[in-house]
């Protein structure tokens, strides 16, 4: 096959079903919005390879299964990413550095009271996953298992509850 075919393959593609393809990523992909281009493109470099497109019997099928396998292993690498926020730079954060004047620390604990109570109407499930895992020391998986979600949604909590903390002391600077 030659490359002009296969560009000619892969552009009537991307108009006949490009828009299909980037809502299809976009519904999957809800707090990555960012990366459906990329994986657009992926699903697109993965159709470039074929040799004989014309042996595809139903194009559309083919397409969005490939782009379902360019989900699972974008998962599968997000997965494998450690946590950006870490709760011990917030707290380090919040503190400014070790003193020991009692009304700085009553600030300090009021501000924390009030993030807590701001993280709590934000997602009380969020909120529950950073106590259970913060302060009563409990692993992912039993914390998923307490509140009956799966150990990538008690990750995804987790993560919630850091990033909004870090906003809100971003905007308190």
């Amino acid at each position: 096959m030659t490359n002009n075919s296969k560009q000619a393959f892969l552009v009537g593609l991307e108009k006949t079903h490009g828009r299909q393809l980037q809502r299809y990523l976009a519904v999957r992909l809800r707090h990555a919005a960012a990366d459906v281009p990329d994986l657009a493109q992926e699903v697109y470099l993965r159709l470039l390879r074929i040799d004989h497109h014309e042996s595809i019997r139903d194009t559309p099928a083919y397409l969005f299964t490939v782009a379902s396998h360019v989900l699972h292993q974008y998962r599968l690498r997000r997965a494998a990413i450690p946590e950006s926020v870490e709760i011990m730079d917030i707290e380090a954060e919040v503190q400014n550095g070790a003193d020991t004047d009692p009304a700085h620390q009553v600030a300090v604990e009021q501000q924390f009271e009030q993030l807590g109570r701001g993280l709590y109407q934000h997602s009380p499930r969020a909120y529950a996953t950073l106590m259970m895992h913060r302060c009563d020391g409990l692993p992912l998986q039993e914390i998923a298992d307490r509140l009956g979600v799966s150990y990538t949604m008690v990750k995804r909590y987790l993560s919630k509850a850091l990033v909004y903390l870090q906003e809100r002391l971003d905007d308190a600077e």
